[in-house]
């Protein structure tokens, strides 16, 4: 194993070591290392995606463990090119603010705040906010923006000196960071040291249940290190001073869980919905390693399903482009074996994309205005969660003759 990668051998929250392997997709580079001209003849690492059950516990996870500078120091993803995400943020913080009954003297810490997008929807109301996010040109900018964020990891350390420093919060929030962090354990003791007696930790995280149910095999790569479901997080919690109080479902990323928690004995009732979805996860067979096997089969019949189409489409001399660089895409090409035999450039809105090129295979990325210079005949959705409004935003695409193609959950084309 490479220096810049590590193979745990124990469970990330119970720490048994009674792990099965469930699932092997294709080995990647990191899926958002993005690179430029100059680097194209650099050999790219890549490293395994081999997907884990805990038998005691039941988490679901990697264990190949790529250094978190390398995937998070340069980032490129920022929420704030997302209108869909900016609105799923305000209507966030609007909701926490209402159950949580936060007034004007509420203090808001976010882990991995990103470009302060959520923040500022609590900045906005009049409380006191502090963003933590190791991407450092993302944190300067967001602290220069308005929302003060430090450039770090966090940790219980860094808990400790924020306690100091700014005083307990009543909210904290983590948002598609929970699955990304390898040592959870201290994370957890952070926020422990961090909350308020009646404060409240609140996360969102791509949910197993959607990720099982509707094949989103693109969601596994290297910075989701976690596949989250509520019995292990129930438990994991209990074991680490906090409650798992409430649970709700979210659209975001084709499905996420958002999970609240409280510490020990506070003064919130645990929700009906944190049974209901552990009935669920059981129902589904979430809790059983043979149940992932069965996935690898499905994600294979969708495999030859896009391959089949992309090869009749090359063989009538059609031209074809992608749409979106998310990070779920390096997942889906290199597994599908979708390189520029295929696909001549990928269309991306973000300015920090373009004029890149994809992980492995190599493909430009540039700025939509090209789908009306260049002409191809079909778009492959590969930011398929957001197929609805960019297939809205470019309807002069299809007016004039293209097709989109969305390649999960199920093959379409519109």
């Amino acid at each position: 194993m490479s220096q810049s990668c590590i193979h745990r051998t124990t469970c990330r929250l119970c720490r048994s070591r009674n792990l099965e392997l469930v699932l092997s997709l294709t080995p990647t580079p990191p899926a958002n290392a993005f690179i430029t001209a100059a680097d194209l003849d650099k050999n790219e690492e890549r490293f395994p995606l081999d997907v884990f059950f805990c038998r005691d516990c039941g988490h679901v996870q990697l264990l190949d463990v790529v250094d978190p500078s390398i995937l998070f120091k340069n980032y490129v993803y920022v929420s704030g090119t997302s209108p869909v995400f900016v609105n799923h943020f305000k209507n966030y913080a609007a909701e926490m603010i209402q159950k949580f009954k936060l007034g004007k003297e509420a203090f808001v810490v976010e882990i991995g705040s990103n470009d302060g997008t959520l923040l500022r929807f609590f900045k906005e109301a009049g409380m006191g906010v502090l963003g933590i996010d190791p991407a450092q040109a993302i944190a300067y900018s967001a602290t220069q923006n308005g929302i003060e964020t430090l450039a770090a990891f966090f940790t219980s350390k860094l808990a400790e000196t924020i306690k100091a420093q700014d005083g307990k919060a009543d909210l904290i929030v983590a948002n598609n960071v929970f699955a990304h962090a390898d040592d959870l354990h201290d994370i957890v003791k952070g926020i422990r040291a961090l909350l308020k007696p009646h404060g409240v930790f609140v996360f969102e995280v791509s949910y197993l249940v959607d990720v099982y149910e509707k094949t989103l095999f693109d969601t596994i790569y290297h910075e989701h290190v976690c596949y989250h479901s509520v019995k292990p997080l129930r438990d994991f919690f209990k074991t680490n001073g906090l409650e798992l109080i409430a649970t709700q479902s979210v659209d975001t990323h084709g499905g996420s869980l958002r999970a609240m928690a409280q510490l020990a004995g506070g003064p919130h009732r645990e929700e009906p919905s944190v049974t209901e979805f552990i009935k669920r996860e059981e129902t589904l067979g979430l809790d059983k390693a043979a149940t992932f096997q069965g996935l690898s089969a499905k994600i294979s019949k969708l495999r030859d399903e896009l391959h089949a189409l992309l090869k009749k489409l090359k063989s009538e001399g059609k031209r074809i482009a992608a749409f979106g660089a998310p990070a779920k895409a390096t997942t889906l090409m290199l597994h599908f074996g979708i390189g520029p035999e295929f696909v001549d450039f990928i269309v991306d809105d973000s300015p920090l994309k373009q004029g890149l090129y994809s992980p492995a295979f190599h493909i430009p990325v540039v700025p939509s205005a090209e789908i009306y210079a260049r002409k191809p005949d079909y778009l492959v959705i590969l930011a398929w969660n957001f197929a609805e409004p960019i297939m809205a935003k470019h309807a002069k695409f299809r007016q004039g003759g293209g097709h989109f193609i969305i390649p999960v959950p199920t093959v379409q084309v519109v």
